[in-house]
């Protein structure tokens, strides 16, 4: 089975392709298939929710490629700012900070200075996943969450986004300090894109089943 991934971020994509192997689900990307970027593709991710703006990236995607499509939305929601950045959060800083800093790190100083009046003790926050996967028959939408605080400087250079900057208690480590393979593990992605992938395996285990039979 060829499952398209709807994303054009590497980081993504790195966590992501390690969940398919030894499958027989092939991963391709949009730039596998030569998808080009149009301007209307910032407007995916208009809606409040990360189940609705992951599942209109699916379906759109699919409305062009003609092929399965996964497509993720995800976030860091922080309890203290009322569950911000939540589905904004790769947009949380302001234009003219990603600009001069990059995504990423602009993205991380935002946050830094919105909590820097915040104790630790009210820095818990949580990042969730959902992952929608649109089918020419039918389509689903999975979830994950993992639960952190908030540090007050990074830590760990591994992962993206603001993985440097949560804390795992459990573990004694932020998300930035983890191997791929561990982070995958505990990840809201992780739990999400393996959820989403025992549904394929059992459809797929389905389809092969009836076509015997018949």
């Amino acid at each position: 089975m060829k499952l398209a991934l709807a994303t054009r971020n590497p980081g993504k994509l790195r966590e992501i392709e390690p969940l398919f192997r030894d499958t027989p689900v092939r991963l391709v990307t949009l730039n596998d298939l030569g998808v080009e970027r149009r301007p209307e593709e910032e407007r995916l991710e208009a809606h409040p929710g990360f189940a609705a703006n992951a599942m209109a990236k699916a379906r759109y995607f699919h409305d062009r490629t003609g092929l399965p499509m996964m497509a993720e939305d995800s976030g860091l929601c922080v309890d203290a700012l009322d569950g911000a950045p939540g589905p904004r959060s790769r947009r949380y800083a302001p234009p003219e900070m990603q600009a001069r800093y990059g995504e990423d790190r602009a993205n991380n100083l935002h946050l830094l200075r919105q909590l820097r009046n915040v104790p630790e003790h009210e820095r818990t926050a949580h990042f969730y996943c959902a992952v929608a996967v649109v089918l020419p028959d039918e389509a689903r939408v999975f979830g994950g969450r993992v639960d952190g605080v908030i540090l007050k400087e990074p830590l760990g250079e591994g992962g993206f986004g603001y993985d440097p900057l949560f804390w795992l208690p459990e573990r004694g480590v932020s998300t930035a300090q983890l191997t791929l393979a561990e982070k995958n593990e505990v990840s809201h992605r992780g739990q999400a894109v393996r959820a989403a992938r025992e549904w394929l395996l059992e459809r797929l285990a389905n389809e092969t089943r009836s076509a015997r039979d018949q």
